[in-house]
């Protein structure tokens, strides 16, 4: 067991590495740097979780964040409201390796339905810059893409569900 938590680390560890080196020489393109599903052992990009005709919102929360603790029951419930019609939400946390355990109890306490990933938090404040052209804040953060795949929002900070759900309304007649 301990064999295959070291390959494990050893292997994030690794992809956390190469992540890193593209984002700094702007090798890749902003949505390509993988981060671990919180639901299995594979490695995804934020463009495995784009579905046509939906809006993403992705929320970018660590499992210490006061905010964050506030407001995912709310972005819970809007999933649920939208995931089988215009809108999904996806998690990012930038928790890492080392925190996994606290944000796996952040997800269960909070009953998650929508998908989650975890990043090291280089990774996640390196993809937030090079998607969003701003730099990083901290937690919650929050990204809009269109059902195009294209980034229309962005915000560093709470920002409440019935702004988000506004968003979607007022610029999906431009879909």
């Amino acid at each position: 067991m301990f064999a295959t938590l070291v390959r494990k680390s050893f292997a994030l560890k690794t992809i956390v590495a190469i992540s890193l080196l593209c984002l700094a020489a702007g090798a890749v393109k902003a949505e390509s740097p993988l981060f671990q599903n919180l639901k299995s052992d594979a490695f995804d990009t934020i463009d495995d979780y784009r579905q046509p005709g939906k809006w993403l919102v992705v929320m970018i929360w660590a499992h210490d964040c006061e905010i964050c603790e506030r407001e995912v029951d709310d972005y819970q419930r809007f999933h649920q409201r939208h995931h089988g019609d215009d809108a999904l939400v996806l998690g990012i946390t930038l928790d890492g390796e080392e925190r996994k355990p606290q944000a796996l109890e952040f997800m269960q306490r909070h009953e998650l339905e929508f998908d989650n990933l975890i990043g090291e938090p280089e990774v996640v404040a390196g993809y937030y810059q090079l998607t969003t052209g701003s730099r990083w804040v901290g937690t919650p953060s929050f990204l809009i893409f269109a059902p195009d795949g294209e980034l229309k929002a962005k915000q560093a900070g709470a920002v409440e569900v019935e702004i988000v759900e506004n968003f979607i309304t007022a610029n999906s007649q431009n879909q």
